[in-house]
């Protein structure tokens, strides 16, 4: 499927069938999450993989009672990861392995350093929802549905699934194969958006 089918083709499930993704399926897609684009490549998110239904219903109260994050296969948390130094830590760690050149690493880790101060939660969550752009459409490029979540306690959350407090829970996207029919796709026009 090309990218432009991809797009148009996607929708916000709100309705699963009980048939599960294959566990191969979801590790394809956590490989598509894994190569989102992210500031300074930092990516600081880390991300929570629910097949069990019982935890998506200790969950449903802190997700508004949303059903469709019950009924869905897998529910993926996406957290932003507060401990920049464990982030930038892990980066250079994998750069060094990747065979990255030494002074364009240094140069990365010690812009990374000095803007540390600057890199707040805001930041860290606006770098999840990066990666949960190549989730969603990561998920109907390999033939399931899903729907991103920003409605939930993210509080409630985190203390459902015992996360430690520099994981953040910013975003959920259940998947699944969809029960729902797509509603037209209604976006505004390129006048409306561009200035």
């Amino acid at each position: 499927m090309e990218f432009k089918e991809i797009v148009m083709q996607r929708y916000a499930t709100k309705k699963f069938t009980e048939k599960k993704v294959p566990e191969g399926k979801i590790k394809e897609l956590i490989e598509l999450i894994r190569f989102a684009p992210s500031s300074l490549n930092l990516q600081p998110w880390r991300i929570k993989v629910i097949s069990d239904q019982k935890t998506r219903e200790a969950l449903s109260p802190a997700l508004f009672g949303q059903p469709h994050a019950v009924t869905c296969s897998h529910l993926l948390i996406f957290c932003a990861n507060t401990n920049l130094d464990e982030v930038i830590e892990k980066v250079d760690r994998a750069m060094k392995e990747a065979g990255f050149p030494d002074e364009l690493r240094t140069t990365r880790v010690q812009m990374a350093k000095n803007l540390r101060e600057k890199l707040t939660l805001a930041w860290a969550q606006q770098q999840v929802y990066l990666a949960l752009a190549n989730a969603v459409n990561g998920a109907k490029a390999l033939g399931f549905d899903s729907c991103p979540m920003t409605a939930f306690d993210p509080d409630k959350c985190a203390r459902i699934l015992g996360l430690p407090s520099h994981l953040v829970p910013t975003a959920f996207c259940p998947v699944g194969y969809g029960a729902d029919t797509p509603v037209p796709k209604v976006r505004l026009s390129q006048a409306d958006i561009l200035l």
